[in-house]
């Protein structure tokens, strides 16, 4: 009996664009492209949507963490028929400081019932880009979703204070004193009433209404302090409202210092994202079974336009022409050449070595992207809630709110089984922190992990003291444990696009910012998901239809 071809071929063998990758980036560029009218052949080597952006089980979790390079058979160039040269490619390690804990052995028995984010915290505001571009191309068919219950913020005694996200919720904060509430709503009335007069296109008046251009320019946490806002207030306008990741009282040596202009707008954001949808009634909304979902309904999408998916199909070498250097297409696995006009590759591909002389620069083509910065994720899950009655909630620890050398915010996302992402009784946290190394980031993660959980292991004495064993009962219980660093790449435009890793934001508005420029740099004359009648489909979206 003949034994089964492993990877059938692939027919046509032309296309006008390859992408490589099911990440969200290039499921949304293989989307506009399919809607273009553009002929699109979609790989992937894993054997799963979603690559950097996938929501996993835990054991597919931790095979991906630790995933090397995909095809080490091979190496340098090698002539190809038709006046061609291969130049091999191999996938680099966007993971490392791989941490992987198991308290309970019991939670792996539930490991199909998890479905956990490898590029967690992240979330969508009800009124942000995301969330118009689902509707835009109409990939909202295909993903529901359900908002998160509560946000918090650590203020500066280590408690766990609500974040008012609105008029009625800043009175109906207990943590708030009567000034600090009237002081809060002074200021959000202020940026509403600038942002009424910016949009109405008044260029300023005597009512004190607009906000100058000196003091848009300026740094935002100095406009705080000179509206005569208190330390806690600020704090939460600062990191809980406008997701400030890096200290904005360190002066000089901040590194990213958020404008007025810029911090009015994020405000702006949340505060419209607030009551968008009828039983959303915060700002934030996620989607159910992960985030693995967005790629997933972005590809849906694309299938529908007639684009080709191959999943478990790994690409071992670029095609390029001989003498000009210009790329041609891809060598699969299986051996098969397929060209096409235009490549798009994830940020895990590297030459495996420099071409021959024979072959023009490849770095022309080829731009593999340089390291960025770094990102310490951890993923842990639970027996109990931070919160009684809390299912799904958003935790900011600002900087210096944990420990005093905390150099940046760390954000916390607490997800519950009515999100579909774990068993009744167990709840998925992810923590994120941006950092310059693995110490300085693994100090952060361990910081919240001590912060928030409890550790119960064989070993622990049955004569703990009392309030060991009632700070046992409020915590919740750690079951299992991942942290791990991750690389930051970002997107490079050059004739073989390549799309960036996932970033430290808590939302999608700066990934999806690059794809479009991505896309654009592809195909300059087409638009990026036309408009079209999509009345219907925003209606089905805001009569919760969408919404869980």
């Amino acid at each position: 009996m003949a034994e089964t071809e492993p990877y059938p071929p692939i027919d046509p063998t032309n296309f006008d664009l390859i992408v490589i990758g099911t990440g969200l980036p290039e499921s949304i560029i293989a989307a506009a492209a399919s809607t273009a009218g553009k002929s699109v052949l979609h790989l992937d080597p894993n054997p799963h949507y979603g690559s950097h952006y996938s929501s996993l089980s835990l054991l597919d979790l931790t095979s991906f963490l630790n995933s090397q390079t995909l095809n080490p058979q091979n190496s340098g160039t090698e002539d190809a028929p038709d006046h061609t040269t291969a130049v091999n490619v191999i996938t680099r390690t966007i993971y490392s400081d791989i941490e992987i804990s198991c308290y309970d052995d019991s939670v792996t028995e539930h490991s199909r019932k998890l479905n956990l984010d490898v590029a967690g915290p992240r979330v969508l505001f009800c009124a942000d880009a995301a969330v118009d571009l689902l509707l835009k191309s109409s990939a909202n068919q295909y993903v529901e979703f359900k908002n998160i219950d509560a946000s918090y913020v650590c203020d500066g005694n280590g408690e766990l204070v609500s974040v008012p996200d609105s008029k009625s919720a800043v009175f109906k904060d207990r943590t708030l004193k009567y000034s600090e509430k009237n002081q809060l709503n002074s200021f959000f009335k202020l940026v509403q009433g600038h942002l009424e007069a910016v949009r109405a296109g008044d260029s300023g008046g005597d009512d004190g209404r607009i906000v100058s251009d000196e003091d848009l320019d300026s740094p935002f946490g100095v406009f705080l302090e000179k509206m005569k806002l208190p330390p806690k207030i600020k704090s939460i306008i600062l990191y809980a409202i406008a997701m400030v990741d890096y200290d904005q009282d360190a002066g000089e040596s901040c590194k990213d210092v958020l404008s007025t202009r810029d911090g009015i707008a994020r405000l702006a954001l949340y505060h419209s994202s607030v009551g968008r949808f009828p039983n959303a009634l915060g700002a934030l909304i996620y989607p159910l079974y992960g985030q693995g979902e967005l790629p997933q309904a972005f590809c849906r999408r694309a299938a529908v336009k007639g684009c080709l998916y191959v999943l478990r199909m790994p690409v071992i070498s670029f095609l390029l022409n001989k003498d000009s250097g210009d790329y041609k297409g891809v060598k699969l696995i299986s051996g098969q050449e397929i060209t096409s006009n235009k490549l798009v590759v994830d940020p895990s591909f590297i030459l495996t070595s420099s071409p021959s002389e024979s072959v023009h620069d490849v770095s022309k083509v080829f731009d593999a992207g340089g390291v960025g910065g770094k990102l310490a994720r951890c993923i842990c899950i639970t027996k109990g809630s931070i919160k009684p009655d809390t299912s799904s909630c958003l935790v900011i620890y600002p900087p210096r709110s944990l420990y005093p050398d905390q150099a940046t915010s760390i954000r916390v996302l607490q997800l519950g089984s009515s999100l579909g992402v774990c068993p009744s009784g167990m709840f998925v946290f992810y923590v994120s922190a941006v950092c310059d190394n693995a110490l300085e980031g693994k100090k952060a993660l361990h910081a919240v992990i001590d912060s928030l959980f409890s550790v119960h292991t064989s070993g622990t004495a049955e004569s703990s003291s009392t309030d060991q064993i009632e700070s046992t009962e409020v915590k919740p219980t750690l079951l299992w444990s991942a942290l791990y660093m991750q690389d930051v790449i970002e997107g490079s435009m050059g004739p073989v696009v390549m799309t960036p890793t996932p970033d430290g934001n808590l939302n999608y508005n700066g990934l999806l910012h690059t794809t479009s420029k991505l896309f654009r740099k592809l195909y300059p004359d087409d638009e990026f998901f036309p408009e079209t009648s999509n009345i219907e489909t925003s209606e089905k979206l805001e009569d919760d239809s969408e919404l869980a």
